[in-house]
């Protein structure tokens, strides 16, 4: 699906909005952009304003740069998408997550340009959108504040390094958390002067190659940007394995340990 612009494919959403959306719950953040975010995210597929779908985030964003935010569909069982969305952000699709082993939950920092709809959507095997959020204040202008890496003269250098954390299962699901940093200025495009360079794909994988999680970047993501997993490995990884690429074709590739399986036997 094409990244999102507020620009021409807008418009139009705005003057011919999908029939489907006729039939639709009204939005309950009351968004002056949903009309026509609706049929640009979603087509003609059913939607359904889920409470199960919970957006934790500041209600109140200290940093227009850097807001957390934390999307958790778990109550829904299987899902096999989510969505994140900044809905009056100039790029409103943040980020697409596929728990592929994993539970629907992904955390991140994104930055916003003024007061918006946070929004997380999940989509289940039966082909509805369940979607969820809350309204995040803030003073805005983080999406056109330059990034503070190039501040280091050595900055190039360090692009694509990884640092990660992973913490032993809990609870009889099996999921591990894990949360990973990786070191990248994620240029937006909206600075004059500076293009657009950011990290677009990301996939981690168990020890056999396997993969757990896949997450489709995107332009609100911050830079420097850290994520939140809860992946299920296998019963004999000792590490799990990150891997991506940026838009210049910079690859990220880094072993994640899992310290509580260091010392079994294989």
């Amino acid at each position: 699906m094409p990244r999102l612009l507020i620009a021409a494919s807008i418009i139009a959403a705005l003057s011919a909005p999908a029939l489907a959306a006729a039939t639709d719950p009204p939005d309950p953040l009351a968004s002056v952009m949903w009309d026509a975010l609706r049929p640009e995210l979603f087509g003609s597929a059913p939607i359904t304003f889920d409470d199960r779908v919970i957006v934790t985030a500041p209600a109140n964003a200290e940093d227009a740069t850097a807001v957390p935010v934390l999307a958790d569909a778990s109550a829904l069982g299987r899902v096999e998408e989510m969505v994140l969305i900044s809905d009056l952000n100039p790029f409103p699709v943040v980020l697409r997550y596929h728990p592929v082993a994993a539970k629907p939950v992904v955390g991140t920092r994104i930055r916003v340009q003024q007061a918006t709809p946070v929004r997380a959507a999940a989509r289940t095997p039966d082909g509805v959108w369940h979607i969820g959020g809350r309204v995040v204040d803030a003073a805005g202008g983080g999406c056109t504040a330059p990034p503070v890496t190039y501040a280091a003269k050595d900055w190039a250098d360090h692009v694509g390094e990884v640092q990660a954390r992973a913490w032993p299962p809990s609870g009889d699901d099996k999921t591990a958390r894990v949360r990973f940093r990786v070191r990248h200025p994620m240029d937006n495009g909206l600075i004059a002067g500076i293009p657009a360079y950011f990290i677009e794909k990301l996939s981690l994988r168990d020890s056999d190659g396997a993969e757990l999680a896949r997450i489709d970047v995107l332009e609100p993501v911050s830079e420097n940007p850290v994520f939140t997993l809860d992946v299920t490995p296998g019963a004999a990884s000792r590490a799990l394995k990150l891997v991506g690429r940026d838009t210049q074709g910079g690859e990220i590739e880094a072993a994640i340990p899992l310290p509580w399986t260091q010392g079994s036997l294989p």
